[in-house]
């Protein structure tokens, strides 16, 4: 029986993410409790912001054209922040703090450091700079009718900043995915386990996946494990397909007599993709299984850990609203040589040395996931280039995923 070739991996990114509906409904929320989650439409500035022009520091306002070397100007008035200031009268300066509103017929604002008083209260200035200086015009951060936050964003802290400095205290959010868990492979046992028998593993992908997903602020209804048999691994995925809008497993994808995903979706869904050209990993379904959408990782520790980040993470952004955004990279060179091309985009587990050279770790196996907890990230090697130290590759730090 011959087996379709690899999908490249670029190809493949582009295929998932295009597959990926948003599958997740608007819900408005309170400001203090949107931190982290999806936004759901663009948010415009129905204000100025500074609303009217301002102090950018402590000193003093007046007309710019009024000024004369040794001049002496009388203070008019005092203008804290908060206090709507009266008209500046003619020749006259006004003590103003930061913050403070420009009144009308000023245009300058001149450092208190710059300012000499003399006995009488009067004030003259040693240097008074140009017209305009130190005054935040209005609209200067934000102007009105101008598109702040562009919806599908993860509202961080100066987000949340920037929704109240606009008056907003209600936001539109997408709903959190609902993400279901299946682990399959009789080798495993959970950590709770009191001890391992002979040909027994603990199982680290679960607890691994549940953190990846709690990491992009989704909820797990479910996590569940099968057996490696056919019934109580289309057990196990029917019922994940009632409660969620997405299904992610790991293990039984590949082609053993022992791995019976791919088989399931099969029968009970549509398999849009399956083998990717990636190492580690290769063996990756994408589809759908009861209806509901559904991920199949490979089962071994870093091959689960390097695909979630590249598909899995692709497909729960889009699925949930977020735009997605190809995860940060630079350019390193490596110490590290290999004359020998492969067929597959490679992902080596990679420090960053003091020269910002990329060092493999000595243990690259798909089955190692140690290396991911030394290392400082991704050292992607292209599908059938050699490795050289006087080339370049693209590093992605696990911090950008």
């Amino acid at each position: 029986m011959s087996h379709p070739p690899m999908m490249p991996f670029e190809e493949a990114l582009l295929a998932i993410e295009s597959a990926s509906p948003c599958l997740v409904e608007k819900e408005s929320l309170p400001l203090n409790q949107a931190l982290e989650r999806v936004l759901a439409i663009d948010v415009i500035a129905d204000i100025n912001i500074p609303p009217a022009d301002n102090s950018a520091m402590d000193g003093y306002a007046l007309c710019s054209d009024d000024w004369q070397d040794k001049r002496l100007f009388s203070v008019s008035q005092r203008i804290p922040a908060g206090i709507a200031p009266d008209t500046l009268q003619p020749g006259t300066c006004a003590r103003i703090f930061t913050g403070a509103m420009i009144p009308k017929g000023a245009d300058t604002v001149i450092m208190q450091e710059n300012a000499h008083i003399d006995a009488s209260g009067k004030v003259s200035f040693s240097h008074i700079g140009s017209k305009g200086d130190n005054v935040r015009k209005a609209g200067q951060d934000v102007t009105k009718g101008q598109i702040v936050l562009t919806k599908g964003i993860r509202l961080k802290p100066q987000h949340i900043g920037m929704l109240a400095s606009l008056g907003i205290e209600q936001v539109y959010c997408y709903e959190k995915l609902k993400i279901g868990i299946l682990t399959t492979g009789d080798e495993l046992v959970p950590p709770a386990a009191d001890r391992l028998e002979i040909g027994q593993i603990y199982n680290s992908n679960s607890a691994m996946l549940v953190s990846l997903i709690q990491s992009l602020g989704h909820s797990i209804p479910h996590v569940l494990h099968a057996k490696d048999n056919i019934i109580e691994t289309e057990n196990a995925l029917q019922a994940l397909s009632r409660e969620c809008d997405l299904i992610l497993s790991s293990g039984g994808v590949s082609v053993g007599e022992e791995d019976h995903v791919k088989q399931v979706i099969e029968q009970n869904g549509s398999l849009n993709l399956w083998k990717v050209a990636i190492k580690p990993g290769k063996p990756i379904v994408f589809g759908r299984v009861f209806e509901t959408p559904f991920i199949g990782l490979p089962g071994n520790p870093s091959s689960t850990l390097v695909t979630f980040h590249w598909f899995a993470r692709t497909a729960i952004l889009a699925h949930s609203g977020e735009r997605y955004k190809r995860p940060t990279r630079f350019k390193v060179q490596t110490d590290a040589r290999r004359s020998k091309a492969i067929a597959r985009d490679e992902f080596i587990r990679a420090s960053l040395t003091e020269q910002n050279k990329a060092q493999p770790h000595a243990q690259q196996s798909s089955g190692a996931l140690f290396a991911s907890c030394v290392c400082d990230g991704y050292l992607h090697i292209p599908a059938k280039h050699t490795i050289e130290e006087n080339l370049t590759y693209d590093f992605y730090p696990f911090s950008s995923f």
